[in-house]
């Protein structure tokens, strides 16, 4: 019986413990070539942490872990580097700018035991620029850091202005020796949901590429319907003998499921990761994805700008309505599409204009079940029926 990664986001603890892995590895080589720092955005539960780990795996030239992965046709140097991951998701809900600020100091910490720490360095972004310039005279090699869960200190204040602009401040002052210490940085990844201006927190990072649109990593996270087909051929068969289904029925039941999720204008089909798993795991169709709860921050924006979220399916616009500064959203358009309840279903390259709809029917479940009665005031069952 086969073991699937669910909650598990430990590159090392995948490979080394069996379980299914989806080989994204030759979109990782990719991935430090194309720029120095790289923004990548996607939904929860995408794979964004297991994608961070990955990378910090191979910067530490862990080779052994990649015998028989993709990568292993473009890597030959597997040099290594130090590597400075941080998870922002730890410094989450902090109450002021100043307990924020104590908190990036606490995660920072972590790597002093290597590298030490100067008195002098009394903020976050003191302490990491000493960091980077200590691993680098130490090893002689360029430093790596990897942000996880960049927006994390950031999503539930997005409703308080005053709040806000605090915590900006404290995290501009954070990011500001990634571009100040270059000569130093090999590479520099920074993931999560949202997408704030360069301007009002990477201000310095002038040279940050975003990949989020970029169909050559539109498949980077997630599972690609080429790939549910091949690595699961054996859990869709599987399933298929107990709802009574064809391979190829069930194939398509799983499909319309979790299916549906296009992230550039030229995208393969990509499927929910954490449903998908879930569904092989306990051979049953399940919203598991939503199950998991709306994020508060996406509840209080829809409720700051009064989103009438029953025309919220279905709307063609440009680029500009939903890819924006997530500070800057004049709606919850954006806040909707990078959180994953919209998704691009198709591209006009003559206007220029995308069509933005609910991807699957896991998420339209949710709709109906959570959104809609929140801030029409029925029920899921008025909702289901029409009434």
């Amino acid at each position: 019986m086969r073991k699937y990664p669910i909650g598990i986001q430990t590159f090392s603890e995948v490979i080394t413990g069996g379980y299914v892995y989806v080989d994204k590895t030759d979109l990782v080589w990719q991935l430090k070539e194309i720029s120095k720092y790289v923004f990548l955005s996607r939904p929860r539960r995408f794979g964004k942490s297991l994608l961070s780990s990955t990378l910090e795996s191979y910067f530490r030239g862990e080779k052994d872990l990649f015998e028989g992965l993709k990568i292993m046709a473009h890597e030959k140097e597997w040099n290594q580097h130090p590597v400075f991951r941080i998870d922002l998701s730890i410094a989450k809900g902090q109450a002021s700018a100043d307990a924020l600020r104590a908190r990036l100091m606490l995660l920072l910490k972590d790597f002093t035991g290597v590298y030490g720490k100067d008195d002098d360095e009394v903020t976050p972004g003191g302490m990491m620029e000493g960091l980077i310039k200590r691993a680098y005279r130490k090893t002689g090699r360029q430093v790596v850091v990897i942000i996880d869960e960049y927006d994390a200190p950031l999503l539930d204040v997005l409703h308080e202005q005053d709040h806000l602009d605090a915590m900006r401040m404290v995290m501009q002052e954070f990011y500001q020796p990634l571009k100040a210490c270059e000569a130093m940085v090999r590479f520099c990844f920074i993931t999560g949901i949202t997408k704030f201006s360069q301007l009002s927190i990477f201000s310095t990072l002038n040279n940050l590429k975003n990949i989020s649109m970029l169909p050559a990593f539109s498949a980077i996270c997630g599972i690609t319907e080429e790939e549910v087909k091949t690595v699961f051929a054996e859990e869709i068969s599987q399933m298929g003998q107990q709802y009574g289904y064809t391979s190829e029925q069930m194939f398509l039941n799983i499909k319309e499921m979790y299916d549906g999720y296009h992230f550039a204008a030229k995208s393969s089909d990509i499927y929910n990761p954490f449903s998908l798993l879930n569904a092989f795991a306990d051979k049953e169709l399940h919203d598991y994805w939503f199950a998991t709860g709306t994020p508060s921050y996406l509840t209080h924006q829809l409720q700051v700008f009064r989103t009438d979220i029953t025309a919220m399916d279905n709307i063609i616009v440009p680029s500009s309505a939903f890819d924006q500064p997530t500070e800057n959203m004049q709606d919850a358009l954006p806040l909707l599409y990078q959180c994953g309840y919209l998704t691009i279903k198709d591209y006009d390259r003559e206007s220029k204009m995308y069509t933005l709809s609910i991807p699957n029917q896991e998420v339209r479940v949710g709709y109906t079940q959570g959104l809609l009665p929140l801030f029409v005031g029925l029920t899921s069952s008025n909702v289901q029926s029409g009434s």
